[in-house]
């Protein structure tokens, strides 16, 4: 296991990407953002995640936001987003490894009509186009089973990580139980609040966009984690809980207007996002400046 492969062991910031007035990127901002995670000595960074706003930006955008990353993140491994169709993808792949970083997050195809055996096909394609890049792959369909996620490991020795982003601890637990915790990285890909239910069964790292606010929250949170020190644990996980639920209300409408909210509060950006992501009521902004509060009170 390479030292890339072995930080996916850990915290997977997922960026947001701010953008000023005129509903440009911001990239100052996002860079000071970005090194703030760095600093705090975050494992992974993730430009171009849902977080980052994936869908809503241009291809250029996209290109700007992996360079920035690198740019910023200081020692922690960048593993940029990529997704869409099978040649874009592919073609994302490839810019991606020209950039030097050397992981890719594969993201779920949004295709509306999807078989378990298109999806194998779909991941298979793009993470052998690539055979010199790591992929991470990002599961949303709870019908990806032992059998799917078996056949890509033994066509695909490429694939050193899954993001698990299905709300059912208990069927991850039974696929970790028959695939192995050697043969790639599991992680919570549910954020903090879930990381608690997947951790027994094999978790052993969780994706974050609450690490953009307070990245040493999530550290410490991570170092609890990995301790079993179940008391801290708690503790730490309801200081997280409520912004998660925010984040989690109205099918996830406000899911990124929540964590660039946080950060306006902050100074570090606006709270602007692209259509079609959701944007806050005041009530939400005031339970966001609540939260924070709490953080602050609690040394975040």
């Amino acid at each position: 296991m390479s030292e890339d492969e072995r930080a996916l062991r850990g915290v997977t910031a997922i960026t947001v990407t701010p953008f000023d007035e005129a509903g440009a990127p911001d990239w100052s901002a996002y860079a000071a953002i970005v090194a703030r995670m760095g600093e705090a000595n975050v494992p992974v960074i993730t430009p171009n995640g849902n977080t980052s706003e994936f869908y809503s930006l241009t291809r250029d955008e996209w290109q700007r936001a992996n360079e920035v990353t690198v740019e910023a993140a200081g020692d922690s491994v960048v593993m940029p987003g990529i997704g869409y169709d099978v040649a874009t993808a592919a073609d994302m792949a490839a810019a991606v490894r020209r950039l030097g970083a050397p992981l890719a997050m594969l993201h779920q195809p949004v295709h509306p009509h999807q078989s378990v055996p298109g999806w194998v096909g779909y991941n298979r394609e793009i993470a052998e186009s690539a055979p010199d890049l790591g992929f991470v792959l990002y599961v949303k369909d709870a019908r990806i089973d032992t059998a799917a996620l078996a056949s890509l490991f033994d066509a695909c020795p490429n694939v050193v990580g899954i993001k698990y982003a299905v709300p059912d601890p208990l069927r991850f637990g039974d696929i970790v139980a028959t695939v192995g915790t050697e043969r790639v990285a599991w992680s919570c890909g549910l954020a903090e609040r879930w990381a608690p239910s997947f951790w027994p069964l094999g978790a052993v790292g969780f994706t974050s966009g609450g690490v953009n606010v307070a990245p040493e929250l999530s550290m410490d949170y991570l170092a609890a984690l990995r301790s079993g020190a179940a008391a801290e644990v708690r503790r730490l996980w309801s200081l997280i809980s409520p912004f998660e639920q925010l984040r989690a209300a109205d099918a996830t409408a406000g899911n990124v207007a929540v964590v660039k909210e946080a950060l306006a509060q902050q100074g570090l950006c606006t709270g602007a996002v692209r259509a079609p992501a959701g944007a806050l009521t005041d009530r939400q902004r005031e339970q966001v400046g609540e939260i924070l509060d709490s953080w602050r009170d609690a040394g975040y």
